[in-house]
């Protein structure tokens, strides 16, 4: 459908008598090619649906946030045409074209009428069914108007089927079951004790502290540096609704990078792990009692690691954001030492698994190369440093470093889709129109992600659960959720929608799908299972995690030893310490999921499945009145 404007029209001014423009909030939307018959009562429906779901929008989705009470919402819509008879976009036919809606939303009192007016004064009526169409966005108008409530009464009227905070707070605490080194008095995991306290020794250096990534007790330098992004970026984006946790928010975050500072300590050397795998997985230990070998890794000039160096800088630069305000000298610190960390990694390039592939693979393998990382980490460092240089670098290299690439995997080894979805906000929102193609990037990854969109590429199980890979499949979950909450949340300041092959897809679309994900892992699934252990009444008890798996050093004093430990492995009694809020691995693509010890790729916790997951819980927390 297309409503026909005489040759020279312009978009008009909304502005009616008394009104004044700055107490206007304006949203265009491009709606895509539609035929100018008006019979095709199909398209204008559609065009409807998508009105509707925009509203919905703008009432439920915090865009009128802070309004009091006696403030009530109008609105108008304008389609208005831009002529082009042989549009290229439109695949050449003469007889469509694009169709823009412009939203004019008065925050101040109920001017519908005013609004209508100069909206009816404005469409001619060139064609003979013209009416009719007026007609329904006449009648789409009132609807709207009629069904306008007040914002905060419809926001506490929300249901909410899990309890977010509580998952918040459990995903959170996680970490301090993943701890190495000497743990504080304050450790509220109280069944861990300290472990790794030489760690680094075996090459002279002090390697003590970190996370163990998963269920075994190495220290992996790659997954625990992307943990520590992705905790940083969750407190970024999210911290300021997280109220009691932002503290504890912050305490995984710095248990991480006080790590790093010491991984990265010399220049142009870093260590990336601490343990050898092979080793370790052939026992069953607890971390306090650990005995093999502390194998120490490293990369440096001669023997480069250009992924995991990126990735560790974007860790520290995404950090010193964390602590600017709450501890500024901290901050300048990680900043300071993220700008030496990327010049390292941008100047000597390679990938850390090439050179140290017999230990890192198959376990923490860069799959997909290091070019994502200089991305990334030339993302969170341009966001730190807000500096010319790594703009300038981003605009020469992105398409180099692939940019424009379709994958849209996000986790631990790719990160493309994380950096445009970052780069997206620096033109969304801060306006860095040198930035505008990673909102099309950016729509590109989201497209692929949307069920039943034209470019959707994403497969979802029976029960709605988006699906990559049998091993460890939540951890794509948990990220792309935190990807879409964090999307939408720039779209909406920016009053910016998706637009997926002429399917418009909104905001609170985003936010719809993200909750369901994380509705899923919580307990509304086939298996009616949370997969967060200690959240629900009923989890997974037999994690793959050898702390807690075998009894605590409180229960059983005496040493445990390499071989000894897998009887307790392979016993089908429950674990004896709950490790609470580990995420584990997940159902299959059927929704299946066996609770069974030995199946790695369904009950194995890891810190990077947690990391995004507490952003995604503190935005549906506040948003359901939780927080």
């Amino acid at each position: 459908m297309k409503i026909n404007l005489p040759l020279g029209t312009r978009k008009p001014t909304m502005a009616p008598s008394g009104a004044a423009v700055e107490g206007l909030i304006v949203i265009e939307m491009k709606i895509g090619c539609l035929y100018a018959q008006t019979n095709h009562l199909a398209s204008f429906r559609s065009l409807c649906q998508s009105l509707i779901e925009a509203v919905k929008e703008i009432k439920g989705e915090g865009v009128l946030r802070g309004t009091n009470a006696r403030e009530t919402v109008s609105m108008v819509i304008v389609a208005v045409t831009e002529r082009d008879d042989n549009d290229s976009r439109c695949g050449g036919d003469y007889n469509t074209s694009f169709i823009y809606l412009k939203w004019v939303i008065e925050l101040k009192e109920r001017r519908l009428l005013p609004l209508l007016c100069t909206f009816c004064a404005f469409l001619p009526t060139p064609m003979a069914s013209s009416s009719s169409i007026l007609l329904h966005l006449f009648l789409l108008l009132l609807t709207l108007f009629s069904a306008t409530t007040n914002v905060s009464a419809s926001r506490h009227r929300r249901f909410a089927s899990q309890n977010y905070r509580d998952a918040l707070t459990k995903s959170i605490l996680f970490f301090e079951g993943q701890r190495s080194g000497k743990l504080p008095p304050n450790q509220r995991m109280t069944w861990r004790r300290n472990s790794g306290l030489s760690d680094g020794s075996a090459m002279n250096v002090d390697l003590v502290g970190g996370y163990y990534d998963a269920g075994d007790n190495i220290k992996f330098g790659f997954p625990m540096a992307f943990t520590t992004t992705m905790l940083s970026w969750s407190v970024l984006e999210f911290g300021g609704l997280m109220k009691s946790e932002l503290g504890n928010a912050r305490t995984a975050v710095r248990w991480a990078t006080d790590y790093l500072l010491k991984a990265t300590a010399q220049p142009d050397t870093i260590y990336v792990q601490v343990g050898d795998a092979n080793k370790d997985h052939a026992c069953w230990e607890r971390p306090e009692d650990m005995d093999t070998q502390r194998t120490v890794l490293k990369i440096d000039r001669n023997h480069p690691g250009t992924d995991v160096a990126a990735e560790t800088a974007a860790a520290l630069a995404s950090a010193s954001l964390v602590f600017r305000k709450s501890d500024p000298t901290y901050s300048k610190i990680l900043l300071k030492r993220a700008i030496r960390v990327f010049a390292f990694a941008d100047k000597y390039r390679g990938s850390y698994s090439d050179g140290l592939k017999s230990y890192v693979c198959p376990f923490y393998c860069s799959y997909s190369g290091y070019q994502d990382e200089l991305l990334w980490g030339a993302a969170w460092l341009q966001k730190a440093t807000r500096s010319r240089t790594y703009l300038n670098y981003i605009q020469e290299n992105g398409v180099t470093l692939g940019a424009d690439e379709s994958d849209n995997t996000f986790g631990w080894d790719n990160k493309h889709a994380g950096a445009k979805i970052l780069l997206s906000k620096a033109f969304l929102v801060q306006k860095v129109q040198s930035l505008h193609d990673y909102k099309g990037h950016a729509d590109s990854f989201i497209c692929s992600l949307v069920p039943g969109a034209p470019f959707s590429q994403t497969q979802y199980t029976p029960g709605g659960l988006l699906f990559r890979m049998d091993e460890s499949n939540l951890q794509y979950v948990t990220s792309t959720a935190f990807l879409l909450v964090t999307y939408a949340k720039f779209l909406t300041k920016a009053h910016k929608v998706v637009n997926c092959g002429g399917a418009i897809v909104t905001p609170r679309r985003l936010r719809t799908i993200a909750k369901k994900q994380v509705d899923y892992l919580l307990g509304d699934n086939p298996m009616k299972m949370s997969y967060m252990v200690g959240y629900g009444s009923r989890y997974p008890r037999r994690i793959h995690h050898r702390g807690s798996s075998l009894p605590s050093l409180s229960a059983h004093p005496a040493k445990i030893d390499c071989g000894s430990g897998f009887t307790f492995m392979h016993t089908e009694n429950p674990n004896p310490n709950i490790l609470v809020g580990a995420v584990v691995g997940g159902p299959d693509e059927h929704d299946h999921f066996t609770d069974e010890r030995s199946d790695y790729f369904q009950t194995e916790p890891a810190t990077y499945t947690n990391a995004p997951l507490v952003g995604a819980l503190a935005y549906l927390a506040h948003s359901f009145g939780q927080l």
